[in-house]
């Protein structure tokens, strides 16, 4: 099903080490509205939704895998060189106790990844319309720690991101549209 190429779907280029921008980016890698999830969302919804829209689904949690990889090369960008005290100082000294440098699903509270981010209703206008909230959401967060960032390297990437969540949510309302006009041509009696 997939074709794996060995390079990040966009360049990522880090400035400086800055531990504490690393640990917003994880927002993006283990969060609720983060990029595992996405991709876990859709991959799994795919399979209770019309067959004119499993495919957007396989392709757009596809890319959500490749976002999920951009994000996690941003993190040990900014985070390759710091010392215990830099990450202590960052708020990443539970992070560091319990991984070194390592990337760890989770928040940028440290609240570890859980299923529960996902959903599936199995209604597809209702799953779809989650999967518009959460594409929003995501542009959301991109645009606040593109504001917090003054890394114009790692802000080009954050913004590739940004934009890509916009053309996903921009897809989605196309799918609902789509599923609402086959539903007009069925008669419910």
């Amino acid at each position: 099903m997939w074709i794996y190429e060995k390079k990040l779907q966009y360049p990522v280029k880090v400035s400086t080490c800055n531990p504490m921008l690393a640990k917003f980016l994880i927002e993006q890698y283990g969060g609720a509205d983060g990029e595992l999830a996405a991709a876990l969302r859709y991959l799994n919804q795919r399979y209770s939704i019309p067959d004119k829209v499993i495919g957007l689904l396989t392709d757009i949690g596809t890319e959500e895998f490749a976002h999920l990889e951009m994000i996690a090369t941003m993190v040990y960008k900014l985070t390759k060189d710091a010392t215990p005290e830099q990450m202590k100082a960052a708020g990443l000294g539970a992070h560091y106790a319990n991984h070194d440098n390592a990337l760890f699903y989770n928040n940028a509270a440290g609240v570890p990844w859980t299923a529960s981010y996902i959903q599936a209703k199995g209604d597809p206008i209702a799953d779809l319309y989650e999967d518009i909230a959460a594409e929003e959401k995501a542009r959301a967060t991109y645009q606040w720690l593109i504001d917090m960032s003054d890394d114009p390297d790692l802000n080009d990437g954050l913004k590739f991101l940004r934009e890509r969540e916009v053309v996903h949510s921009q897809r989605f309302r196309e799918a609902v549209e789509i599923l609402k006009e086959e539903q007009g041509k069925k008669k419910f009696y």
